[in-house]
């Protein structure tokens, strides 16, 4: 082989090289704080996948919203309700026809103490307790739903004193775990293992008892022009990422 050869095959290798890299981008993702340890799989299956990779910032929904009004420069939203994609929709900050449910919750009363939570909830009328965890029902899908269990149980009025309100559902989670709080309400999704619920004790709630948790995903309008974001999209769609989903507890929507 000649040196003018080798020097061509070289720079055809670096510039293929500097092609794909070029191809590869990485998408801002803001991601409801139940949804963490799923989407975290979900980012590593996708990168594998498609070479993208999916930057994760977790936190509450409500919050999520303000920081969108504000110019955050977040790329996709994974909320874990329908109602913030919607008005982030009606305000115009989203791409148009983006917006689909990805996955639909589970709440669960928690305790990190085994034996502590009873299968059927009757702890929660007993009231052997002197803090009950929830996410702040104004920010949180999930605290939201935890309140609706309380009313239709006539329970909220006795039990709102006992209240330890957390910042969204992964400082709820902490609360209980630490012992700040003998019970609360959590996503299911951070507590299942293989199936059922990992530790401590808990009461999967009857989804006759609160409006269903519909996750809704959107592609926000900072990340229309990123072909990374779209993927993540069209990913979350797909086989691989259902099974995660479905692995944490949540069922998945009839289609997308």
């Amino acid at each position: 082989m000649s040196f003018f050869t080798f020097n061509r095959i070289l720079a055809t290798l670096i510039l293929l090289a500097s092609g794909a890299a070029a191809q590869a981008e990485t998408t801002l993702v803001a991601v409801a704080a139940n949804f963490t340890k799923p989407m975290t799989e979900i980012a590593e299956a996708f990168e594998k996948a498609s070479g993208h990779s999916a930057k994760l910032s977790f936190g509450s929904s409500g919050k999520f919203v303000a920081q969108f009004e504000n110019g955050a420069p977040f790329e996709v939203f994974l909320s874990a309700d329908d109602k913030s994609p919607l008005k982030l929709e009606q305000s115009g900050l989203t791409v148009a026809g983006s917006r689909f449910t990805y996955a639909i919750g589970k709440l669960v009363l928690w305790s990190n103490s085994p034996g502590y939570v009873d299968q059927q909830g009757q702890i929660l009328h007993k009231g052997d307790f002197k803090h009950l965890a929830l996410a702040d029902p104004k920010l949180a899908p999930y605290g939201a739903a935890a309140v609706e269990v309380l009313q239709k149980q006539g329970l909220l009025e006795k039990l709102q004193p006992l209240f330890v309100q957390g910042e969204n559902i992964a400082q709820t989670h902490q609360f209980i775990s630490t012992g700040n709080a003998e019970l609360g309400f959590v996503a299911l999704s951070q507590v299942i293992d293989n199936g059922k619920i990992g530790s401590g004790s808990g009461w999967i709630v009857p989804e006759n008892l609160h409006s269903p948790i519909l996750q809704d995903a959107v592609l926000l309008k900072t990340g229309a022009e990123n072909p990374a974001a779209q993927a993540l999209l069209e990913f979350l769609k797909s086989p691989p990422a259902m099974a995660i989903i479905e692995k944490y507890g949540y069922a998945l929507p009839a289609a997308n």
